[in-house]
């Protein structure tokens, strides 16, 4: 671009900033940058954003000649605010720092400099990044599409683009040096030096006019004090799993933060990155090293966290009471558990745990005591009843949350690495999947196939909520505030009803009484039931969703943002609940310890209840807990642990075809409340369940002459006695 079009170009912001017109909320209109700019000269904002919408609306060209040469157009929008915020400023800033006293004295000397006719050595002038206070970033056009990592090429070097990807591992924020100021330790006069680059080279001895008269030049000192530095901090993003292409791995960016957009993503968060992609320039032996190849890096100008499966920002914080009111009205809790992988196949009880789960418990610190409100649930089961399914469904649908597998995880890879840091060259500890995932959900899949040494990492996890850590000089202890979300095969594959639940389950007590929830989902063979499975499989499969039921699913981003404000709410227990959770636990115990289960129930139990009670309460956006929630957690309890014993009561002996025939015909009787029995109903429901007439009748006979029931001269009715 010729030298004289920056000039049209720099008349063209200063018509834009002054004058770009917008309406404010109260529908007025008002000067949009005309208000923020007398916000930066009054010292109460920093960061100015352009949003290039605004400018393609007064100048298209300028906009963009700005997407093309952002970097540039940095600088020209930085000198035309510098001369224009004189002209904002309402009234001085009363709280100077350092800096303000350091330039306040150097600005006089400056003028007696010029007021004298002195020259002014060009190194010795006072630079103008000193003296502003301000940061321009911009906005990229809102029809601007997002790219992936792998898509950012040679083409887009020093031009504004929009990435997205997750967030992988951030930087301690630290001092970046701006403007280096020396000071000559023969004449005394100050030099300054504009820093540009990730790497500079002090200068050392001083090339003021004294010095060189003299000739004997000084040597230059830093001056920290006179010195500008802006916060920077060094981010890494990966692209989406959903973006890497056959036989690839996916690849990461390297993004520098500055100033004000420091601190705002942390590992693990899905965000969209508006930034000039730039090389990095090497400088001396680290160039010799590299050769001809150079590394890349985006300036961040904009950090927006994201939806996981939409490209839409984060909203839920916008959700009114309202609103949330209106959605728990239209969408109960049953519907709500069903809205959970529509596509899946019955599992009533455990879409609602799933629920539960997604929405927790609340924590409590009774005297710096930590007890947990997230809620622990495994899922063990026979193979192919979707258990890997719901896992992925829940890492898809939770705002934050990891998704891992048992044999694919070391111990290390759960809790946290040494790495060495690139930008400081100091040992940090790079965070897991546990950590990664703090303040949402971590699902494990195969956690069977797990080393057991791998799997004791869990266990302080799972409990205290941290993860203590002491290796390579570093004694710490992470955040991991995570619910677990296990999926487990029973031991040789499949449940064998032979074996006792000990042998099936084979994970160690201490880890099972820390999972608030253990479902045994069991694939059993049964007529009407598999032929319902397959029409919803095969349904599914035809048409790509879930089959048509009585009422609409709750759209999946709708429930992201429901469950989101439910966490915000902390209800409490009543006093007059108290009475009733203690006898119903020692109910529970007592049925536990003449039973002889192996679900080790402890006091752990009665926390796992108050949490699904608490939880409850916090789905139907109550501020306190109801016996109905707690109903509802023992109900949840009870299922869990009856998935666990069901096959016990068959462990007498082997039951014959006769027996079960029985056990159907008084099925029948309980259901219809009727101690008589159609002949006909009867039949028909034995043979879907494969019996044939034969056995039919010598059940019949069998139990007719140990006085059971009797039957009708027509044989038409069974009649219990």
């Amino acid at each position: 671009m010729p030298a004289h079009e920056y000039g049209e170009d720099k008349s063209k912001i200063l018509t834009f900033l002054s004058g770009f017109v917008t309406q404010n909320e109260a529908g007025e209109k008002c000067l949009k940058y005309g208000l923020e700019l007398t916000k930066i000269a009054n010292r109460e904002q920093v960061a100015l954003t352009v949003d290039l919408d605004d400018v393609a609306d007064m100048f298209p060209e300028l906009c963009e000649s700005i997407l093309e040469n952002s970097r540039r157009y940095v600088a020209l929008f930085a000198d035309v605010i510098h001369e224009m915020l004189p002209n904002y400023k309402t009234h001085e800033v009363t709280a100077k720092d350092v800096l303000d006293v350091y330039i306040m004295q150097r600005l006089k000397v400056e003028n007696r400099f010029h007021e004298e006719g002195e020259y002014r050595d060009p190194k010795n002038k006072y630079p103008a990044e000193l003296l502003r206070r301000f940061e321009i970033y911009f906005k990229n056009k809102d029809s601007q599409e997002l790219l992936s990592v792998r898509d950012v090429k040679a083409e887009h070097i020093g031009k504004l683009v929009s990435v997205k990807g997750i967030v992988t591992r951030c930087t301690e924020v630290k001092p970046m040096l701006v403007v280096a100021t020396y000071t000559c330790d023969q004449c005394g006069s100050e030099t300054y030096q504009p820093v540009n680059s990730l790497a500079f080279m002090p200068l050392l001895m001083c090339d003021s006019d004294e010095c060189r008269v003299n000739k004997s030049a000084g040597r230059l000192y830093l001056q920290s004090r006179g010195s500008k530095f802006i916060k920077f901090q060094e981010i890494k993003i990966q692209e989406h799993s959903d973006q890497v292409p056959e036989g690839n791995i996916p690849r990461a960016m390297t993004v520098h933060v500055k100033g004000e957009l420091t601190r705002l993503v942390l590992p693990g968060d899905h965000v969209s990155v508006t930034g000039i992609f730039l090389p990095i320039v090497r400088t001396g032996f680290r160039q010799i090293a590299q050769g001809l190849l150079a590394d890349t890096f985006l300036e961040a100008h904009r950090l927006t966290k994201m939806n996981k499966t939409e490209d839409d920002e984060l909203n839920e914080q916008n959700m009114s009471k309202a609103e949330a009111e209106q959605i728990r009205n239209t969408y109960n809790y049953d519907r709500m558990s069903s809205s959970i992988a529509p596509e899946i196949f019955g599992h009533q009880d455990v879409k609602k745990a799933l629920l539960l789960l997604l929405v927790g418990g609340v924590d409590r610190n009774p005297n710096g005591m930590k007890i947990r409100g997230n809620i622990n649930i495994c899922l063990m089961g026979d193979p192919g009843v979707a258990k890997s399914q719901l896992l992925s469904y829940i890492d898809r649908l939770a705002p934050r949350s990891q998704y891992t597998t048992g044999r694919g995880s070391s111990g290390v890879g759960l809790t946290a690495s040494v790495m060495k840091d690139p930008v400081t060259g100091e040992m940090t500890l790079e965070g897991g999947a546990l950590v990664l995932a703090d303040q949402g959900v971590c699902c494990i899949d195969e956690f069977d196939k797990m080393m057991d040494s791998d799997r004791t990492a869990i266990h302080e996890v799972m409990e205290q909520q941290t993860i203590s850590i002491a290796k390579a000089g570093i004694m710490t202890t992470l955040n991991a505030r995570v619910s677990i979300l296990a999926a487990a095969n029973p031991a040789y594959g499949r449940y064998n009803p032979k074996r006792s639940i000990e042998q099936n389950i084979q994970l160690p007590a201490a880890l099972l009484s820390r999972f608030d929830l253990l479902w045994l989902i069991q694939d059993k063979p049964d007529k009407e039931n598999d032929k319902r499975l397959a029409d919803h499989i095969t349904q599914v499969h035809m048409h790509c969703r879930e089959p048509q039921t009585e009422f609409e699913p709750m759209p999946m981003n709708l429930l992201r943002k429901y469950v989101t404000y439910c966490r915000r709410i902390n209800p409490t227990i009543p006093e007059d609940l108290t009475d009733y959770l203690v006898s119903a636990y020692v109910e529970i115990r007592k049925e536990a310890r003449n039973s002889k289960d192996m679900t080790f129930t402890s006091a752990r139990n009665l926390l796992g209840v108050l949490r699904l009670a608490t939880a409850l309460a916090r789905l139907n956006l109550r501020e306190a807990v109801v016996k109905q929630d707690v109903d509802e957690a023992i109900r949840l309890l009870d299922m869990s642990k009856t998935s666990l014993t069901q096959q016990r009561q068959h462990g007498g002996r082997a039951q014959t075809a006769t027996d079960q025939i029985f056990g159907i015909i008084r099925e029948i009787m309980i259901e219809t409340a009727c101690r008589t029995v159609k002949m006909a109903d009867a039949l028909e429901r034995c043979i879907a369940k494969g019996f044939n007439p034969n056995q039919f009748e010598e059940a019949i006979e069998e139990y007719e002459e140990l006085d059971i029931w009797q039957v009708n001269q027509s044989r038409t009715k069974i009649t219990f006695i």
